[in-house]
């Protein structure tokens, strides 16, 4: 089952199509040197140029009949302001696997959201698109990112050597590799969202506090 457009909503986001008014939340979150050095194609510095031609590249894609990805924007709702990206590709309907990747704005780390977009997204892959398995691949230098993957229920299925080149930085990363199965997906579900609810709530009263 392929799903022409779709917008996913949480309780702090909003997981939609990309747009071209998008460029500058894009530019601002990846051009930061500690987000987009993790990014395998992305240059560095990056530019509203680069930002605009991905952007013009993906929303012509998601206007393909037989959707091979999914490029979901995560926009704060509060702020109405677009602070990372999740995707699927290679979206196998035979092998009912696909491909995931994401980033976040450094101002939003360790606040959840990820967290809240992979809930959603992961849903939609398992539920909607009736995927099986979902994979994804981390820089093994890249701690928090490989943390993230694990609390969300991916295995380690090995590491590739020396596999990939940093655009950002010039230098080759080995990569690990991870595998999510749709019956442990389930399993892991409910502890994650109380885990998250957890930390909205203690976010919320730090926030409460400090005004």
């Amino acid at each position: 089952m392929v799903v022409a457009q779709v917008i996913l909503k949480t309780k702090r986001l909003i997981l939609r199509s990309p747009r071209l008014s998008d460029t500058d939340d894009i530019t601002e979150g990846i051009g930061n040197f500690e987000v987009c050095k993790n990014m395998s194609g992305v240059p560095y510095p990056y530019k509203k140029k680069d930002a605009k031609e991905w952007l013009n590249k993906v929303i012509k894609k998601s206007k393909m009949k037989v959707r091979e990805s999914y490029v979901f924007m995560i926009e704060l709702k509060k702020e109405k302001k677009v602070i990372g990206c999740l995707d699927l590709n290679k979206i196998n309907l035979t092998d009912l696997t696909c491909q995931t990747g994401s980033w976040i704005n450094l101002k939003y780390h360790q606040k959840g959201y990820i967290t809240e977009a992979k809930i959603a997204v992961n849903e939609f892959a398992f539920n909607k698109l009736k995927m099986r398995k979902m994979e994804t691949t981390v820089f093994r230098i890249n701690k928090a990112s490989n943390a993230t993957q694990k609390s969300v229920g991916y295995r380690y299925e090995g590491c590739k050597i020396k596999s990939v080149v940093s655009k950002s930085t010039g230098k080759i990363y080995d990569v690990n590799m991870y595998g999510l199965l749709k019956e442990d997906w389930k399993k892991r579900l409910p502890k994650l969202r109380a885990h998250l609810e957890k930390k909205i709530k203690k976010l919320s009263i730090n926030k409460l506090s400090a005004n």
